[in-house]
């Protein structure tokens, strides 16, 4: 229990434990809400003292959050309990597969599927560990597996693929976690777990194998964090780990999204096609740099789908009496899902007889609920006030969404949809690049420390980009800053440039030939006036740099998918910042994660 209080960050829509206890059998506990529910449990009704027991804490993804759909999942026969962590991109199958043979299933999520088929495989007469081999390999998507059964009681077996998995090595006693914080305290050796690979754990040692059972090494290290920094696995702010988890946000975002047909579909639809080609109007309502995710969104949506996309902030929606009818489509985007004026939008839009599509990160949350489609972003939780991971898997989610719409209303061919998803898949690892080469963004960082005003410009959805930029320095930092289109300078703010006033700028891609040239102009202009240009570039172009004092590469993406990169530098250039300023990064003065009154 002290180790799932310590990971409950990573989710707290429901706990539960399994315990294998010395009869021989599996005792298990699980309650839907936060930790303190299955406390409250396990004082009325304690489970059997045992050593050997799996615990979990959910974030939703299949199914809403229950104590049905709360881990453990225990198999058809009772013998095997597993907990997972991730998405099983083809459960439905696997699910369908198992019915068919008779297995009833007690929830609606797509881990149960797992230790149905591990259940099957044992009660065949397979070990847990060769079960377990053989599950995985039928899976498809991102998981981390671990498994008991009540007829090997000093045995655990954990699987991972596209998904956190380590090892703690203790004396008399072994630990398996997605995270080191939840054994931190009973050990600091640890041992990584490479992709595809099965760990068979007892208390004196471990083994690991490939899905194929053959033998391969885990990777040893020492943790040198103490107990709070491990929560934080190892950075000092929780907004930084959640900028360095974005690869993993984007990737698990995108993951699961094509049905048998390999058509787009969304998490939860509740309009026909018929009525969404019908729509004539689309509106994106939100709150923050949601608000700018649906900027971002207005530009793919419009050139994907050709109907016309306006972009409202939620505050200001129903008290400007919106023309909303019954062939507007509303989307909203909310992180929490309970941002209180994006849901009083929500029930303003449905009052007039629109169809609403909820984008969100937090499963059964109110928005997703009382919205007719949900399309569930994957970022986990996110715990700095400043979104970051939220950010860039909103802007997926939006893409996705624009290039359903395209599919349902025949704009686009199903050949050109796949040419943009396989550009998305690669954006995790441009991300990563971007990350992985972030020492100049720190040092920038800390030569502006004591600028007193930072303002950046962007063209296209490099605009959105430099209002977000802008944002985050805002919150964070404390600082003035400013986000402005680059095309809007000699209208006005061009006058606030003075010697040395840093400015970036977001470069579109080359391949926009008309937009690049135009931005180049928007530097000259600037730096004629004594203005120290910063410049997001894709690599490769070279037009820029007789202009720039500062150059920051980005991998090559066209230019609707440029934001999920040009982003992240941004992030990081505030966070580092706000850090050298000595301030609060992860709770800035005046905010709250979820603004829940209007």
């Amino acid at each position: 229990m002290d180790a799932l209080r310590r990971m409950e960050y990573r989710g707290y829509d429901s706990a539960g434990i399994a315990l294998v206890g010395p009869d021989n059998t599996i005792h298990a506990s699980k309650k839907a809400g936060k930790l303190v529910n299955l406390e409250a449990e396990l004082d009325e009704s304690p489970l059997p003292e045992a050593n050997l027991g799996i615990g979990h804490t959910r974030w939703a993804t299949h199914g809403a959050p229950s104590d049905a759909n709360a881990h453990p999942h225990v198999s058809a026969s009772g013998r095997v309990a597993l907990i997972h962590n991730g998405i099983i991109e083809n459960f439905a199958g696997l699910r369908a597969e198992l019915e068919a043979s008779g297995v009833g299933f007690r929830s609606q999520t797509d881990s149960e599927v797992a230790a149905h088929l591990v259940g099957r495989e044992v009660d065949n007469g397979l070990g847990l560990a060769d079960a377990l081999r053989t599950v995985s390999q039928r899976l498809e998507g991102a998981f981390t597996l671990v498994a008991v059964d009540r007829d090997e009681p000093g045995l655990l077996v954990a699987s991972r693929r596209n998904s956190p998995l380590v090892v703690g090595v203790g004396e008399g006693e072994m630990f398996v976690a997605s995270d080191v914080a939840a054994f931190i305290e009973h050990t600091r050796e640890a041992v990584e777990m490479g992709q595809d690979e099965v760990v068979e754990v007892t208390a004196s040692g471990y083994r690991v194998t490939d899905f194929d059972g053959n033998e391969t090494q885990g990777k040893p290290y020492h943790v040198d964090w103490d107990l709070s920094a491990a929560e934080k696995g190892g950075y000092d702010w929780f907004m930084r780990k959640e900028i360095h988890e974005q690869p993993h946000a984007v990737a698990d975002t995108l993951l699961g999204r094509f049905d048998a047909d390999h058509r787009l579909t969304l998490d939860e639809i509740r309009i026909s096609e018929t009525e969404l080609r019908a729509i004539d109007k689309i509106v994106v309502v939100a709150c923050g740099t949601a608000y700018y995710a649906g900027l971002v969104a207005k530009y793919a949506i419009e050139h994907w789908t050709r109907v016309a996309c306006e972009v409202e902030i939620a505050s200001e929606f129903r008290y400007r009496d919106p023309i909303i009818t019954p062939r507007t489509l509303v989307v909203t985007i909310s992180q929490s899902g309970e941002t209180a004026d994006t849901l009083m939008a929500v029930r303003h839009a449905r009052e007039q007889g629109a169809k609403v599509i909820a984008i969100c990160n937090t499963n059964g949350s109110t928005i997703p609920r009382e919205s007719d489609a949900v399309l569930y972003t994957h970022a986990g939780p996110e715990i700095g006030v400043a979104s970051t991971k939220g950010f860039l898997t909103q802007m997926a989610a939006c893409y996705l969404l624009g290039l359903y719409l395209a599919q349902v209303r025949g704009t686009k061919y199903g050949d050109e949809i796949a040419l943009v998803m396989t550009e998305l898949e690669t954006m995790p690892a441009k991300i990563q690049a971007v990350l992985d080469n972030a020492e100049a963004v720190h040092a920038l960082a800390r030569e502006l420390v004591d600028e007193k005003s930072v303002l950046f410009l962007g063209r296209h959805v490099g605009y959105p980009v430099a209002l977000e930029g802008a944002l985050k320095l805002k919150e964070i930092a404390y600082l003035h800053a400013e986000g402005f289109p680059a095309g809007e300078l000699k209208h006005g703010p061009i006058a606030l440039v003075e010697e040395g006033l840093p400015i970036f700028v977001i470069v579109p891609p080359q391949g926009r030939d008309q937009l690049h040239d135009k931005v180049l102009s928007n530097i000259q202009e600037v730096r004629a006036r004594g203005a120290r240009t910063i410049v997001l570039v894709e690599e490769g172009d070279t037009e820029v740099e007789p202009y720039a004092d500062e150059v920051i590469r980005l991998p090559k993406a066209s230019t609707l998918l440029q934001p999920l990169l040009a982003t992240v530098p941004l992030q990081i250039f505030a966070c580092e910042v706000a850090t050298l300023k000595g301030y609060d990064v992860d709770q800035p003065r005046n905010l709250a994660k979820s603004v829940t009154v209007e």
